[in-house]
């Protein structure tokens, strides 16, 4: 079977859940329910079309004319359908116990756009045609925006709205990018734009239209202030859509422009790239680590990790202009292992700070702790997702990361000066990133699931219900296979990478070790150390079960010594305190983070007056349709090119 059919199958199982949430709103129960199954079967119908393809090496360019003609399924589109989809999978069954709130509160609204959300998504990623990837991308807009603004509060009115604003500024240098490289070809179908690129300056403007516009999407630094706000706002199994899938349209956009339709044939387009994810690596985890809002917090890890995944872009993009295909394949391999790697554990991670949300109805870190005790699968399962996100072994995280460092070990050692320069600074950002997010995520787990519960609720929680424990589970699994069984998967992002790059693929895996391309670079085995990790923790494990009682009898009820001061509640380790050295010691980056420019330039036009100031409905609308009709319809009409 086509995997094109097998992605007819997910679209037409979000288009029935989408219709069962809507006519079975008096009976929400029953028909949301019954909707977060047909929904995560249509991540299945996506996962199995995406997997097919990967291993088949299936083209779908020699389906049928008339699909082809506006759909087809390459490799890279392949990898973003299994994103998409086994995120999707996991928020659906998630859904089915989450939405227990939102019963007779407008669940079945918050349904119907996930449904449309994820189907957008993935009829966009597979998109051949640039009508049908601007018109995809448009419902993505509108969806994303309507579930941000579903609570009908000010803020989310506000945070959406400065969403809509800085995404259809996005869009329109998207389309701007798309119509330049149309009307160059005289055509809109993606083959033909392949076949006859742009060159010269020509060239590099598309680049950077390409890299503002889907820079923003992605939520890179710079270009992120919507992100922080809109997505803590958004119920969290369809926030965790908009975190981990939607900014990797962004990705998707990038990699579309710089390597499939521009050839990366400018070196310093690839600096460039290299740079921004760099700089948004490194920011994105200290921004990160001054938050106290835990859905704010991980907000800024997807800044992080959209950098990271950069950097391994970027160094692709030199490898090709500089001609040197290993380095360009090591790059690409190990930003694209860590798309779907950061798709899996930040979506554990985003589902297990739901669950709490869920159970203490409060986002502030420093109102939890001793969550461990109330909620142990849950905790269990985000311990593995801190543990990826912080790339330790043998995790996901670790494995995609590695092959991004070796990369970065090969840039140095090949090329010009700036590689020489820039190979070594790609490698220090990485590092410093690496810490900073080990020390964040101390401060999360420490906070929220350790230690003493701070406050009554925290200590009166219970565990959430068996289909959001599945959810995260099943995703913790998922961390432990991508890293552990690495390799066997990382040849076939060899493989995606090399038919992006139009060249054979490089074997780097044998028996139970991964290598960069040339095994006396270095060499991993994740199958021997996770053996090896398991057999010590037997020693550990024995001892503390053999003295259990010994040391259950010593522990202390009382409180806590405090140095010879009798112990107060606010001597508790908090979120504050466990970063205020970083806090002080780069308060120059703290401190200069002001308001974005929407906030400043845009949003006054859009508000009425008085000292609380709220959003005009009316000059609002006025602005949605004007910037609806221009990114939809204006732009691509004008440009002369025949569908």
């Amino acid at each position: 079977m086509s995997p094109l059919v097998l992605v007819c199958f997910a679209l037409i199982s979000y288009a029935v859940a989408a219709i069962l949430s809507y006519q079975g709103r008096k009976h929400e129960q029953e028909s949301l329910r019954i909707a977060g199954v047909i929904s995560a079967f249509g991540g299945l119908f996506g996962i199995i079309a995406g997997v097919s393809t990967i291993v088949s090496g299936f083209d779908t360019a020699d389906a049928t004319a008339a699909i082809s003609h506006w759909f087809s399924m390459d490799m890279l589109s392949a990898l973003m359908v299994v994103v998409i989809s086994v995120v999707t999978m996991a928020a659906s069954v998630y859904s089915i116990n989450y939405l227990e709130e939102y019963y007779g509160k407008g669940g079945w609204k918050v349904n119907v756009l996930f449904n449309i959300f994820a189907a957008a998504m993935t009829a966009l990623v597979v998109s051949a045609n640039v009508m049908v990837f601007i018109v995809f991308m448009e419902i993505i807009s509108l969806a994303s925006w309507l579930i941000v603004t579903s609570d009908g509060s000010a803020t989310s009115k506000k945070a959406g709205l400065q969403y809509f604003i800085a995404d259809h500024a996005a869009s329109f240098l998207v389309v701007v990018a798309f119509m330049i490289v149309a009307s160059h070809a005289d055509s809109y179908q993606f083959s033909a734009i392949m076949h006859n690129p742009v060159t010269g300056a020509t060239a590099s403007l598309v680049f950077l239209l390409a890299l503002v516009g889907f820079g923003i999407k992605a939520a890179g630094i710079g270009l992120h202030g919507w992100l922080p706000k809109a997505y803590p706002i958004a119920p969290s199994y369809c926030s965790t859509l908009i975190s981990c899938v939607m900014v990797k349209i962004g990705i998707y956009g990038i990699l579309k422009f710089a390597i499939l339709f521009l050839g990366a044939t400018q070196l310093w387009w690839g600096f460039l790239v290299l740079i921004f994810g760099a700089v948004s690596s490194v920011l994105g985890v200290m921004y990160a680590l001054a938050e106290h809002d835990i859905k704010r917090l991980l907000a800024y890890h997807t800044i992080e990790n959209i950098g990271i995944i950069l950097i391994g872009v970027g160094v692709s993009m030199i490898g090709i202009a500089s001609h040197h295909p290993v380095l360009a394949l090591l790059g690409l391999l190990g930003g694209l292992y860590h798309l779907l790697n950061h798709a899996v554990f930040k979506g554990l991670l985003c589902l297990g700070s739901g669950s709490i949300v869920f159970r203490m109805h409060t986002k502030e870190m420093d109102d939890m702790g001793g969550l461990a005790k109330t909620m142990p699968k849950t905790a269990a399962a985000f311990l593995i997702g801190t543990l990826a996100i912080c790339a330790l072994p043998p995790l996901n995280g670790f494995v995609s990361e590695w092959f991004i460092y070796q990369s970065l070990f090969s840039m140095g050692k090949v090329g010009t000066v700036a590689n020489l320069v820039f190979g070594p600074f790609g490698m220090v950002m990485l590092a410093f990133t690496g810490a900073l997010a080990c020390m964040c995520f101390v401060k999360v787990y420490g906070i929220c699931f350790t230690g003493a519960p701070k406050t009554e609720r925290a200590a009166n929680t219970r565990e959430v219900g068996p289909a959001m424990i599945t959810a995260t589970t099943s995703l913790a699994i998922l961390c432990v296979v991508l890293g552990v069984c690495a390799p066997w998967i990382a040849p076939y992002f060899s493989s995606i990478a090399s038919s992006m790059l139009n060249m054979a693929p490089l074997a780097v895996a044998h028996g139970l070790t991964v290598y960069p391309a040339v095994a006396d670079q270095a060499i991993l085995s994740t199958p021997v150390i996770a053996i090896a990790l398991a057999l010590l923790t037997l020693v550990p494990a024995a001892l503390l079960y053999a003295f259990r009682q010994r040391r259950l009898a010593r522990r202390h009820q009382g409180d806590p010594w405090a140095c010879g001061y009798q112990y107060e509640q606010r001597m508790t380790v908090s979120a504050a305190s466990i970063t205020r050295p970083m806090r002080n010691m780069f308060g120059f980056i703290y401190n200069n983070r002001q308001a974005s420019l929407t906030e400043r330039f845009v949003l006054p036009h859009l508000s009425e007056g008085g000292e609380n100031p709220t959003l005009d409905s009316r000059k609002v609308c006025r602005f949605c349709v004007i910037a609806v009709v221009i990114v939809v319809l204006f732009v691509p009409l004008i440009s002369g090119v025949s569908l």
